[in-house]
Formats: structure tokens, sequence, C-alpha cells
């Protein structure tokens, strides 16, 4: 017999108001009146398929959030509520007769690519700013509402963290630097006058979306389950504030190896037209419209045959800054060097934890502004971030100036950086600095 599981709970009222009553006694016309009801009723959806309940399924426990006289819908996809529609459902033979079963198709996972595929539950935390943030329970991925005047449609107040969890090589589910993905949200929330979310808040949420999506997880090897945090300002404004209501919500999505086959190096295009960020402004938090400026840029040089576009700096347009989304480094008589965090760029987890490794295996690294001059003369050169982790560079083109590394191929230090950097966040190899997390 196939094992019954349940997926969501979907408590919903429906509101029979609305329809009035005109009463004639001997010849005499009463007020009108309008009369009202409610129905409420369980709708479980199981991997046999859905069926209805009723709502004294649940007289005797308590829901979180409560069941409250206006909520005509409310779902669950974890929590006591679960556990008891599973006993409910084994046990009354009545709700079992109704299902219906269904099939779920078995994921391809040599066809992961770095695109969204829906999963089954996000967290969703909705508070007036300055409150604390509530316990909260995951509900399904879907669509949330949201008022054309919320501030982050309207002034882009919304900021982003990108983070991934993997099966390691020792048979468990790990994050990599939870942590620094929580505190670098909360400089961001600063900077945008969003309310903060504590770094173990932020951290429970992602390890429980994580566990309620962990079939989702490819195995080791092909790829992994990217995990998106949201903080955004969803009250209503129409002057340019802080909105009163802010949302923080967490989804997932499995991908594929960003490089298929291996390290593939890529070739960047320089521009000088367009600029990421400038002093002052919000280059150095995840701020959401920061990225919305740059996709034109990375369309038109793809467009070219490009991978990505490489910015310079906005004021005297010749320090490199960021290569699209992620943090550059180049090599130079076997010294590693990368642009100098000064409030336009991104402070990477990725390029911290390179930055140690490098020092860890006795290379020297140089935290300075690198002009694009001394980057064309360099022996090597590489990007970091989350979805890639290390990504060689084969050429850097800059109107008619071209520059080839090592010969176009993957560079050793690349290689040896990406090779160990991996190993600790798989498992392959001991964690000297405490990065990896294990959490299933």
């Amino acid at each position: 017999m196939t094992e019954l599981r349940v997926r969501k709970v979907e408590i919903r009222g429906v509101p029979l108001i609305g329809y009035m009553r005109r009463l004639v006694d001997r010849g005499k016309l009463f007020p009108a009146r309008i009369w009202e009801g409610k129905k409420v009723g369980v709708t479980y959806e199981t991997n046999m398929g859905k069926t209805i309940g009723r709502i004294d399924d649940f007289r005797d426990i308590e829901l979180t959030p409560s069941l409250h006289p206006g909520a005509f819908k409310q779902t669950f996809v974890d929590g006591p509520v679960l556990e008891r529609a599973e006993r409910i459902l084994r046990e009354t033979p009545a709700l079992r007769g109704r299902m219906v079963p269904i099939e779920e198709k078995p994921m391809d996972w040599e066809g992961l690519d770095f695109s969204i595929r829906p999963s089954h539950a996000m967290f969703y935390a909705k508070i007036k700013k300055g409150e604390q943030w509530p316990r909260a329970d995951l509900v399904p991925y879907e669509e949330i509402g949201i008022m054309p005047s919320a501030g982050v449609l309207n002034y882009g107040q919304g900021l982003f963290e990108g983070m991934k969890a993997y099966w390691s090589a020792a048979g468990n589910i790990v994050l990599f630097r939870p942590e620094d993905n929580a505190k670098r949200a909360q400089e961001g929330a600063k900077r945008l006058s969003l309310t903060p979310v504590p770094v173990e808040y932020f951290i429970d949420a992602v390890k429980r979306v994580v566990m309620a999506n962990k079939h989702l997880i490819p195995p080791m090897g092909k790829g992994s389950l990217y995990i998106r945090p949201l903080l955004l300002g969803t009250g209503q404004i129409l002057g340019v504030q802080s909105a009163p209501e802010h949302t923080f919500i967490v989804y997932v999505s499995p991908v594929g190896p960003y490089f298929k086959g291996g390290l593939t190096p890529i070739k960047l295009l320089v521009s000088r037209k367009y600029h990421r960020a400038v002093p002052g402004g919000t280059g150095n938090v995840k701020a959401i419209g920061n990225y919305a400026a740059g996709i034109k840029p990375s369309e038109e040089a793809r467009s070219n045959g490009y991978a990505e576009v490489m910015y310079l700096d906005a004021i005297e347009n010749i320090y490199i800054e960021e290569v699209g989304a992620a943090n550059f480094f180049c090599v130079k008589d076997r010294i590693i060097y990368t642009p100098k965090l000064r409030g336009t760029i991104l402070p990477g987890i990725t390029r911290d934890s390179v930055i140690t490794i490098a020092r860890a295996l006795g290379y020297k690294v140089f935290e300075k502004r690198i002009s694009i001059d001394f980057a064309m003369q360099a022996d090597e050169a590489f990007c970091t971030g989350t979805a890639a982790v290390v990504s060689p560079i084969s050429s850097i083109v800059m109107e008619e100036r071209i520059a080839i590394f090592n010969k176009g191929k993957v560079g050793p230090i690349s290689t040896r950086l990406y090779q160990d950097l991996t190993a600790i966040q798989e498992q392959r190899a001991d964690d000297p600095f405490g990065w990896v997390r294990e959490i299933g």
C-alpha cells in the first residue's frame, strides 16, 4: 500500500453574506435585513490527491496561526496540523476512500540548469515596521498578495540574499556560512530602512524551508538547492518613505551545476558606458534595484558573445569594481589581487572564503584598487559568487584591446581555490574555519 503523506492542509471559510430580505406582515413593510452565515471546511492535499474534511477534525489542537472569525483562508504545510491531519486520514475510512491517486514526475537531475523550479513550501512572515518578527508557519510556494502602492513596487525598497543547501559526501544536508548571509542582510536592512531579521530567526527560517523541500535537493555533484531570502517593504505608501509593513520570505529552487563538465573559462566585456554603483549609494548591499540596473548591460554583453560585463568605478572610470554580480580577482607573479571594499562593492561571502583559503595556502592576497590596465596584464583572472563559486576568466575585452589569460584555459590558482572551497562545502575535506552547518 502506498504510504500516505500529508503535504498541505487548507482551512477555508466561505462567507455567505449579502442577500437581503424584506419582511411583509399584514401589509406593513419591515426594514431590509442582511443575513450572514459562514461555512468552514478543510481540504487535505496528500501524495494520493485531495480530499475534504471537517473543521471538527481540529477541535482539540491549537492552530498556528489561529483560525479566527475573519480568516477565510489559512494554509498549513508543516507543524502539528499536518501530524493531526495525517492521523485523521489514516483512521478515517470515509476520507481515505475519497482520495484520488496522483503521480509525481521524477526530477530530471541531469537536466537541471540555473532557473526557477517551483518548490512545495516557503517561509512567509509579515510585520508592522519595527515590530518583532513572529513565529510563522511555512506556506505553499504560491503568489503573494501585494497592493500596487507597496513600497517595494514603487520605490524598490527590498533586498535579497543568495545561498545553497547541499547533500554532502558525509550524507548530510549542509548550509555554507548562513550566519554571514544573515548578518549581511541585517546591514542591508539598516541601509534600506527595513526591519532587520535576527540572525537565528533568519537561519531557522532557511533550515525549515530546506527541510520541507529536501526531496528537491539534487544528489551530490548534480547541483544544489538554491535558497532565496527576501526582505521587502510591502506596506502601502505614496510619498518616498519606508513602507509601514515589512515582509520576510524564503523560497528555494533546485539548480544544476553552474559549470557542467567542470570549470569553464568565460569572456568579459569592460563597460565604460554603464556603472554599477556610486560612493554613498547601495553598492555594498544586495538591494534589488542594484540588479535591475545591470540587466541591460548584461544583455548587451551576451548578445555580443560575452558571458558578462565588467564594471569600472563611476568617478574615474579606471578601477575595477565587479563582474556582473560577482567579485573580481586577478593573479600576477603568484600574488592574488582583488578590489578593496570601498562601499561600492558587495562584500561577497565567497570572496571572503577565497581570500581566507588562499592565505591559508600561503598566497599573498592584496585588497586594493585595481586599474583595468593592471588587470589586463595579469597572468590569471577569475571571479567569485554563490552561483558559480569560482569562475575562471579566459579573456577581457575593452574597446579595441583584448587580454587573454593562461592561453584561454583555466589557471592553476583558480583551479586550486575552486577545488579546496568546494571540498569544504561538500564535506570532502576538513573544515578548519567552521563554515559548514549541518541541518539534516
